[in-house]
């Protein structure tokens, strides 16, 4: 079971993002700050939800919440200043964006750029652990897979309607025969195996 808080004395927002380990595409985050009473028995980490539901349950979270915002970071600013620090750039830019600023903060992962004065809690699989961060990473993924399809059908042959920008076999094979679109991360390497041989496009 999910809980509510991870501390009881400030206002708490929980921070996820989605999008972190795909070769395409933007890093998106999310900030959302639910009642201090806030139950839900389907909510979870969003990995472990289909995809019609983690919709059903976006709706209930923007109705739900008392504050949430999305935001991301593109591929260009990814490969400036790579994805670590993209991921935590896409959250602070979420935190700025909520009409009421938290008091406190819980993080998804175990390592966080400290936003402005705001204290913070790093908590590991915290998508699995508390509802706010739940929330965040449904919010996150849900926002991130709708502007992967909106993309897809620029470039059909990555098949992004489908794999998101995630490294599948197929979107490898794609980048091997047809190269780099705008929206790829030049950071990333890319291998596809072939009879036993390993293909690399840098």
């Amino acid at each position: 079971m999910l809980l509510a808080r991870y501390q009881h004395e400030l206002l708490e927002a929980g921070c996820d993002e989605a999008g972190r380990g795909c070769l395409a595409g933007p890093v998106f985050a999310a900030a959302v700050i639910l009642p201090h009473d806030f139950d839900h028995e389907l909510l979870n980490d969003s990995k472990q939800i289909a995809e019609n539901l983690r919709y059903a349950l976006r709706a209930e979270i923007e109705e739900r919440a008392i504050a949430y915002a999305v935001a991301s970071v593109d591929n260009l600013e990814i490969d400036e200043i790579n994805i670590l620090n993209a991921s935590f750039l896409a959250m602070h830019r979420a935190i700025e964006k909520l009409h009421l600023q938290p008091q406190f903060l819980i993080i998804d992962g175990n390592r966080f750029n400290k936003h402005a004065t705001i204290p913070h809690a790093c908590v590991v699989q915290g998508d699995g652990k508390y509802f706010s961060i739940a929330a965040a990473s449904i919010l996150a993924k849900t926002y991130r897979d709708d502007y992967m399809k909106k993309i897809a059908a620029e470039h059909p042959e990555y098949d992004w309607h489908n794999n998101k920008g995630y490294g599948t076999l197929k979107h490898r094979q794609s980048i091997l025969k047809n190269g780099y679109t705008p929206y790829h991360r030049r950071s990333f390497n890319v291998s596809v195996e072939t009879d036993g041989v390993i293909i690399q496009v840098l």
